[in-house]
């Protein structure tokens, strides 16, 4: 009987073995890269999701809107609003990505998202993979982009997560051996680590800063986390101006809480289940997850998005109006920035961080005792537009 077991597992993990393998030969084979320059008509897809999705979705598009006036007008900027990529369409189909709505999101250049449910093995909802996990794949968005600033504690941090590899990739794909036996699956691949990690060294060189940290868990993990971990440090060999250093997830997650340690951290470099644990930590140092905004890097599409849930008790308590739009706000600055918009995105996070880090004329409560989600956009709009925000935003500094 055993036996028959093995036989199963054995057949399913050689299916997982010849779909990534051929996954290698995609990425060896590359991909063109989207120039923004020469794209006379910029696409923007507006994906709401679930929950409190829609909600800020819809104010972060107004925000958009009124910094792209003049692009809007003039036809250079396009916004597309993208319905459908919710839980109930997605159980109805029993896709993670309906078939028209991934289609429809390839029509865009780039994409705005909301939070979108993940169902756990047992929910009352089929046990569909997770839509960030699908879109990551299907549009090969390998880098996880986050930025925290903290002025005042000397935070400046900004993490590069692999993003289509790792614990996740196959993350639906685990095989129950037998009823007391079950096995899930990490992969790293040399082609998606140096991908991931080029990008990384890229930023830090670009932008002059002189420390790298690679993120693992080498010493136990050792074939996959060893082989990103190896990759890193050879070549960390062609940029003689940044030094590398590297730590354990575990010891990583004590020493951003280390008021002395954590402000030498600069650029972060680490596989996808280590970076989701990481950033969401470090996100608290801002004023929590739903301040912080995250950008999905491929080599045609991206992604941007709010990195929190989609809070439907909000929405069951009649309190979706009063959610936090600041991270989709955030990740709306980081799309302004790729697709060639660099001072639009910096005068956003300025506006940003004055409203929600130091000015705080409106607190955002998630109820009625605070701001809602109109008014305090309202705010960061009126606060862009001040003539001084450079100079207000550097006293704060």
């Amino acid at each position: 009987m055993s036996n028959n077991y093995i036989d199963k597992a054995s057949e399913h993990f050689k299916q997982l073995l010849e779909d990534q393998l051929a996954r290698v030969e995609r990425m060896e084979q590359g991909e063109e890269k989207t120039n923004f320059a020469e794209i006379d008509a910029i696409n923007i897809g507006i994906i709401g999701g679930d929950g409190i999705g829609p909600f800020i979705a819809a104010e972060t598009q107004r925000v958009l809107e009124s910094l792209l006036s003049d692009q809007l007008s003039k036809g250079k900027i396009s916004f597309r609003v993208i319905d459908d990529l919710t839980i109930e369409k997605r159980a109805e189909v029993n896709q993670a990505i309906p078939d028209d709505v991934l289609e429809k999101i390839k029509q865009c250049h780039v994409t705005l998202k909301g939070p979108t449910t993940t169902p756990r093995k047992g929910d009352l909802w089929p046990n569909i993979e997770s839509a960030n996990v699908a879109m990551r794949k299907e549009l090969d968005l390998f880098a996880n982009v986050r930025p925290v600033r903290v002025p005042k504690d000397g935070i400046d941090w900004v993490f590069f997560r692999e993003n289509t590899e790792g614990a996740y990739a196959l993350g639906s794909n685990g095989v129950d051996v037998t009823d007391d036996l079950a096995l899930d699956f990490t992969v790293t691949t040399t082609q998606g680590s140096k991908r991931l990690l080029r990008l990384a060294f890229e930023y830090a060189d670009k932008n002059n800063i002189d420390k790298l940290t690679l993120v693992t868990k080498a010493n136990v993990v050792k074939t996959t986390d060893g082989k990103f971990l190896k990759i890193g440090y050879d070549m960390a060999k062609e940029y003689s101006d940044i030094t590398v250093d590297d730590w354990y997830i575990d010891i990583m997650t004590a020493k951003l809480i280390d008021p002395k340690r954590r402000t030498q951290f600069r650029v972060m470099a680490l596989p996808n289940l280590y970076g989701d644990i990481l950033t969401d930590e470090a996100a608290e140092f801002q004023g929590g997850v739903g301040t912080a905004g995250s950008a999905n890097i491929g080599n045609k599409y991206a992604m941007f998005e709010a990195i929190h849930g989609s809070a439907p008790r909000m929405v069951d308590e009649g309190r979706a109006q009063y959610a936090d739009p600041s991270s989709m706000v955030r990740a709306g600055a980081m799309m302004l920035r790729h697709i060639g918009f660099p001072d639009k995105g910096k005068h956003l996070e300025m506006a940003l961080d004055i409203t929600g880090q130091f000015e705080k004329k409106l607190t955002m409560t998630g109820r009625d005792d605070g701001a809602d989600g109109r008014d305090f956009c309202e705010y960061i709009l009126d606060t862009m537009n001040d003539s001084d925000l450079e100079k207000k935003w550097e006293s704060y500094q």
